[in-house]
C-alpha cells in the first residue's frame, strides 16, 4: 500500500498539539482560529474557481451535464451540492449529479474501503454516459483516490472536460486535469480527519462554483434566485417576496401574476414589465436562452426603436 504519510492532509498540526488537554472554550478557539484558513485557500485558488465555472456554464449551456465525484466526505459533499440545485435554482436532477463510493447508502454508512478501486470510478463514468459536452470535477482531500483518479482518467478519454479539488500541493499530487484547484489549508486540528478544514473549505469551493454556473446560466436576477421552483410554502412564499420587490405590487397582485404565469417567477416579471402574455413571454425568454436581464434589455431596446420609427 502506497505510504501517505508524506501528504499535507495526513500531517500533524504542532498547534493542537494538547488537543485533549484543552478546555471546551480552547476548543472553539482552536477550531476558530484553523479555520481562518479555509478563506485564504478560496482567495489563493480563485482563478482556478473561476476557470471552473465558466467551463462548467459552458459544459451545460450546450446540452452537457456537471459531474462530481468522491469518497466519502468528497463524495458526501458532491452529493450535497448537487441536490441543492434543483429545489435552488429550478434545475432537472440530471444536470448536477453527485456521485459517491458505495452509492446512495454510502451517504449514512462509511464505505470508505470501496475508494480504493480505481475501475469502479472508470465503471460510474461508463455508467452514466459521459461525453465530451460534459465535465467532470474530482473531489478528493488527499488527492489520491483511487477511485476518483479512475473516474478522471475515464471522462478523459471520453473528452469530457475535467477538474480536481484537492487539498494537497501539485508538487505531492499531480493530476492531468483541465483545471487544477488547490484547496492549501494546512494539516488537520485532529490528524487526517479530512471533514474538518478540507472538508469546509471543499464545501465553500462548490458553493462558489454551482452558484456561479447558475448565474452564468440566468438563474439568477440581481440577487434574486428568479428560478426558483415553486414546490411547498417556504418556496411560494419567496416567488412571492421576490416578486413584491421588483415589481411594487401587493401580495394579493404578485400572487395573482405568479399564478398566471405558471408559476414562474422569471415568466411573471417578464409579463409584468412588458405587458406581454404568456406564451409571448416564454418565445422572447427561449430567444435568449433563459437569460432574464437579456430578454427584458432586448425587448427594450426594439420597444424603444419602435417607438422612434413612429414618431419619425
Amino acid at each position: 500500500m502506497e505510504e501517505r504519510g508524506h501528504l499535507l492532509t495526513e500531517q500533524i498540526n504542532p498547534s493542537s498539539a494538547n488537543l485533549d488537554r484543552l478546555s471546551s472554550l480552547e476548543l472553539v478557539d482552536l477550531f476558530n482560529r484553523e479555520d481562518q484558513k479555509t478563506l485564504d485557500a478560496i482567495a489563493g485558488a480563485r482563478e482556478s474557481l473561476a476557470r471552473a465555472i465558466d467551463r462548467a456554464a459552458h459544459a451545460l449551456g450546450r446540452g452537457g451535464r456537471l459531474f462530481y465525484i468522491g469518497a466519502g466526505t468528497s463524495g458526501r459533499l458532491g452529493v450535497l451540492d448537487a441536490a441543492e440545485c434543483p429545489p435552488t435554482f429550478c434545475t432537472p436532477p440530471e444536470l448536477v449529479q453527485g456521485i459517491i463510493a458505495g452509492g446512495a447508502g454510502a451517504l449514512i454508512r462509511s464505505s470508505e474501503d470501496l475508494e480504493d478501486r480505481a475501475e469502479d470510478g472508470e465503471q460510474e463514468i461508463a455508467r452514466r454516459h459521459v461525453t465530451e459536452l460534459d465535465m467532470l470535477i474530482g473531489i478528493t482531500a488527499g488527492g489520491t483516490t483511487p477511485y476518483v483518479q479512475g473516474a478522471i482518467q475515464a471522462a478523459r478519454r471520453r473528452g469530457a472536460t475535467t477538474a480536481l479539488i484537492a487539498c494537497v500541493p501539485v508538487s505531492q499530487v499531480p493530476v492531468e486535469v483541465d483545471i487544477d484547484i488547490r484547496l492549501i489549508v494546512g494539516p488537520e486540528i485532529l490528524a487526517g480527519s479530512t471533514r474538518l478544514k478540507a472538508g469546509t473549505v471543499t464545501k465553500m469551493a462548490l458553493n462558489i462554483i454551482s452558484t456561479g454556473v447558475m448565474v452564468k446560466l440566468g438563474k439568477v436576477y440581481g440577487n434574486r434566485m428568479v428560478d426558483v421552483a415553486v414546490t411547498n410554502s417556504k418556496l411560494h412564499d419567496r416567488a412571492l417576496r421576490i416578486l413584491r420587490d421588483l415589481t411594487g405590487l401587493n401580495r394579493d397582485e404578485a400572487g395573482y401574476l405568479l399564478e398566471k404565469s405558471g408559476r414562474s417567477v422569471k415568466l411573471a416579471l417578464i409579463m409584468h414589465w412588458t405587458g406581454l402574455d404568456r406564451d409571448s413571454s416564454e418565445t422572447l425568454l427561449a430567444e435568449h436562452h433563459g437569460q432574464l436581464r437579456a430578454a427584458i434589455d432586448s425587448y427594450r431596446d426594439r420597444d424603444s426603436q419602435t417607438s422612434d420609427n413612429t414618431k419619425s
